[in-house]
């Protein structure tokens, strides 16, 4: 299988029924209505609880703007674009509190027994031997991110994400100023 390339902004957004910003969704498998796993990004625009997914693991990164406080279970956890994404239950309350005005977030989602999953911050260069079986994503949000799986190289544009089936593993190569790594198995 080769790359599958979703540029954000041919993605329509979904406004949130709380009024608090928008998502759009990027990717559901196997489809988006009974999905295993899911990535998207959300549009942040106001203070407020995230909704809840019973027996869903879920990531979280900030893309940009200021950061966000989020409140799980009585612990306050502050993101910004520098840190490392916050994998969390997604059953549990989330309340989210803007630390400078809107902010661009990302998530990706797995229902639990549905195998495993993994998101990373790359900065720089990291370098992954991926099991046979799994799929494989990338996330560019400022400059363009170089995969090169085995010997073949793919550039994502920015704002884009970039997917695929690696059936037989691989030695996978990410080099980017800013990028979000994924890995999604059985």
């Amino acid at each position: 299988m080769s790359w599958q390339i979703i540029p954000l902004e041919e993605v329509a957004p979904t406004a949130w029924r709380n009024g608090g910003g928008i998502t759009r969704e990027l990717l559901a498998w196997p489809t988006a209505e009974d999905w295993d796993w899911r990535i998207s990004v959300a549009e942040v625009e106001k203070n407020g609880p995230f909704s809840r997914y019973e027996g869903v693991q879920r990531w979280f990164a900030v893309l940009g703007g200021a950061g966000v406080r989020l409140t799980l279970d009585g612990q306050i956890r502050e993101l910004t674009s520098q840190g490392e994404p916050l994998c969390f239950d997604g059953a549990l309350a989330c309340n989210c509190e803007l630390i400078d005005g809107p902010t661009e977030d990302f998530n990706l989602m797995l229902k639990k027994g549905h195998g495993r999953a993994r998101l990373v911050r790359v900065l720089g260069v990291l370098d992954v031997e991926v099991k046979p079986g799994a799929r494989v994503a990338v996330y560019a949000w400022d400059e363009p991110v170089t995969v090169q799986v085995n010997r073949k190289f793919v550039t994502v544009p920015p704002h884009t994400l970039a997917w695929r089936a690696l059936a037989d593993g691989a030695s996978v190569r990410i080099e980017a100023t800013t990028a979000l790594w994924m890995e999604m198995a059985r």
